[in-house]
């Protein structure tokens, strides 16, 4: 049996610019789909929390939106003050960057992290690498740059290097007992997840037909003789964008709805009744209302 002594447990932001994998490393880690994914940077829009219990540890990690710099609406200004709440008194910060792609957005990152917290790096998508000796006078540019307490590299994709990740982190987390159950993977609602899952479904299946003009609202969700019984709505800014996501005939909204059906029955462990349609809400990413409905805010 352990002792007290030798649980540790604590919080860990997850952060970095668009499309470096922070979401997807979350999924690895936790082992379960509870972050949305796509290859379209900025998909992650709000704070995710995942759980991790291993022997003896517990981390709990907030996923946070990429950081960036391009777009000013209440949006991303909110998703921008969400990376910096996040990292105000967790245990520990892990940086995600990509191999061998430091831009200027990565290098503008150090000027976020609080002093005192331990910051480590994950070098994300390693098995894209055809060299890997590359990687050392890449970590060796990190160790000048932040002087990180450790840097590991990982493939999120794959899933090399994760569990030395949680090795390396496990001594910068406080001596105490399990912060949540041990068989608790995420805080988040099924409600706010079934909304989430459904837009990882719009982006991948829209591609760059669809800018970021999209949102999901969830406006029924219910329990029915154990069915979930779930309304969405999807709102876009023009209605020529509402014509790309019905697609021909309705089949694009039927695919991206019956996609998002079974990732949702898969996270849920039951059937689902999804019901969506789509609505054209002009301006909606500056609507303090609609952001606050759809989880961003």
């Amino acid at each position: 049996m352990t002792s007290t002594g030798d649980i540790r447990s604590g919080y860990v932001a997850l952060v970095g610019r668009p499309n470096v994998g922070k979401s997807t490393l979350l999924n690895r880690l936790v082992g379960q789909k509870i972050s949305i994914t796509s290859r379209r940077p900025q998909t992650t829009r709000q704070r995710v929390i995942g759980i991790v219990t291993r022997e003896n540890a517990q981390y709990v990690f907030v996923d946070t939106p990429g950081f960036q710099t391009r777009h000013g609406n209440a949006m991303n200004r909110l998703m921008n003050r969400s990376i910096s709440s996040s990292m105000s008194g967790v245990d520990a910060i892990i940086w995600v960057v990509e191999s061998l792609a430091l831009l200027a957005e990565d290098r503008a990152m150090p000027g976020l992290f609080p002093q005192g917290t331990p910051l480590l790096i994950a070098v994300n998508k390693t098995d894209t690498l055809a060299n890997k000796n590359e990687l050392l006078p890449f970590m060796e540019e990190l160790e000048a740059l932040v002087h990180p307490r450790a840097i590991v590299p990982v493939s999120a994709a794959k899933g090399s290097g994760t569990e030395e990740l949680l090795g390396v982190l496990r001594e910068f987390l406080p001596v105490q007992e399990y912060l949540y159950g041990e068989d608790e993977i995420t805080t988040s609602s099924e409600r706010n997840l079934a909304g989430e899952l459904l837009r990882e479904k719009l982006f991948r299946s829209l591609g760059a037909e669809l800018p970021y003009a999209a949102a999901v609202e969830i406006e029924k969700f219910e329990m029915v003789n154990g069915l979930r019984r779930i309304n969405a709505a999807i709102l876009v800014d023009k209605p020529g964008q509402k014509a790309i996501v019905i697609g021909k005939g309705g089949e694009k909204l039927k695919q991206i709805a019956t996609q998002a059906r079974k990732d949702m029955e898969n996270l849920f462990g039951g059937k689902v009744f999804l019901e969506v349609w789509v609505r054209v809400k002009s301006g909606w990413a500056d609507d303090r209302a609609v952001l606050k409905r759809t989880g961003i805010e």
